[in-house]
């Protein structure tokens, strides 16, 4: 462990997105942790549009590849696959190109602007100096959050119900929280304690056919409003 002095008065900082610190790196092993605060720093330091950081630029930072090190596999290998993991994760967008007669991958941040820039210079009409896109792109899809679909479907999103989305993510899969706002929305009862209650059910009871949703054209919209948490739904 390096013995560390402490942050001078005077040093430089590296901006990383609130969403990021705050919805995908809960998730995030270590080095992919690490990979992607390395790729926010050296897009950091470039100017100009669109921004993005190579796979040799990575592999020649010396603290990145230390920090790369496993004991079964190559420090390059470990990167490759943080890379991998970031992609299909849909934090950054990969593109394979040729650079000066040699293959060369680019990793864009993954962003509307970032995806229409990749999307141009995969159909030729933004060209990048010496280089040339040789493969399909394949864009990750825009998927709205489950903060923005409650928003969307519901009702206003309150300081407080967007804690009780948080608290109901580190139990529930986000399929199912999408699902009971489905059935909630179905049945006109759009409030947070019906979804809740909802959710609850499909824990006790089992969430059959993946949306269970089965006969719900005959279902009671009223059935959640009769137990013993009854007076606490609005209807």
């Amino acid at each position: 462990m390096t013995n560390f002095n402490g942050f001078p008065a005077n040093m430089q900082f590296t901006p990383v997105p609130n969403l990021f610190m705050n919805m995908l790196m809960p998730e995030m092993e270590s080095h992919e942790l690490k990979c992607m605060l390395y790729i926010f720093q050296t897009l950091y330091t470039k100017k100009g549009s669109p921004r993005y950081v190579s796979l040799s630029e990575l592999m020649s930072n010396a603290s990145l590849i230390s920090s790369m090190q496993n004991a079964n596999e190559a420090a390059s290998k470990v990167l490759l696959d943080s890379l991998t993991v970031a992609v299909k994760r849909g934090m950054i967008v990969h593109v394979e190109v040729t650079k000066e007669d040699c293959d060369e991958h680019l990793y864009f941040l993954n962003t509307q602007e970032n995806r229409q820039a990749v999307e141009h210079i995969h159909n030729g009409k933004l060209k990048l100096p010496n280089i040339e896109a040789i493969k399909p792109v394949f864009l990750p899809a825009e998927q709205k959050d489950i903060f923005s679909i409650y928003e969307e479907n519901i009702g206003l999103l309150t300081p407080m119900v967007a804690e009780e989305l948080k608290d109901a993510l580190m139990q529930y899969s986000e399929e199912w929280i999408r699902d009971a706002i489905r059935e909630a929305v179905y049945a006109n009862k759009r409030n947070w304690r019906y979804i809740s209650r909802i959710l609850e059910r499909w824990l006790s009871e089992g969430k059959k056919n993946g949306t269970n949703r089965q006969n719900i054209s005959q279902e009671d919209p009223d059935k959640y409003i009769r137990g013993s948490y009854g007076h606490l739904i609005q209807r």
